[in-house]
Order: structure tokens, then C-alpha cells, then sequence
């Protein structure tokens, strides 16, 4: 049997900020509500690039995969109740 160990993968979100709270996509001043509204309105990552020339697909696919990535995890328990688990088993007071 064979193991792989893989290093956790770090990818960098093409995003920057300008003016502050407004976010735009790659080396563009394309916003990224308007790349993600887009996108969930059933645009493909290509379809959009076409319709905004600055954008390079790559950068529209990190944002809609980051974002992919986001909505998808759920979040985990708050700190309250894993002192309440913890005490529940006896590991702390």
C-alpha cells in the first residue's frame, strides 16, 4: 500500500479593494457582486469573460470556486458547546 502525503494547497483569491468594501476581480475594475450575480444567474465562467473583456477566466473561476468553497462548508460548533461537550465527558470542571 502506497501513502500520500499532501501539503494543504493555498490558492490566492484574486481580489482587490477599491474603493474600501468594494471588491473587484483580478487586474480588472470588474466587481465581484457583479462576476457572482452573473455567474448564479447560469453565465458560465467563459460566457463571462466575454461579456468583460479585463477579466481572465482563471481569476473568474478562483472567485466562483472560493465562493463554491464557502457556501459549502457548514459551520462547526461554537465555543460553548464544546465546553458543554467537555464537561459532558468529564474533561473539564
Amino acid at each position: 500500500m502506497t501513502t500520500v502525503d499532501f501539503e494543504p494547497l493555498t490558492v490566492t483569491v484574486p481580489l482587490w479593494e477599491d474603493p474600501p468594501g468594494v471588491f473587484r476581480v483580478g487586474k480588472s475594475r470588474v466587481l465581484l457582486e457583479l462576476v457572482l450575480s452573473t455567474f448564479k444567474r447560469g453565465e458560465s465562467p467563459e460566457a463571462i469573460v466575454r461579456s468583460y473583456p479585463t477579466l481572465d477566466l482563471a481569476d473568474v473561476y478562483a472567485v466562483i470556486s472560493r465562493r463554491a468553497l464557502e457556501a459549502a462548508q457548514r459551520s462547526g460548533p461554537s465555543k460553548e458547546e464544546l465546553f458543554a461537550r467537555a464537561r459532558a465527558k468529564g474533561l473539564i470542571p
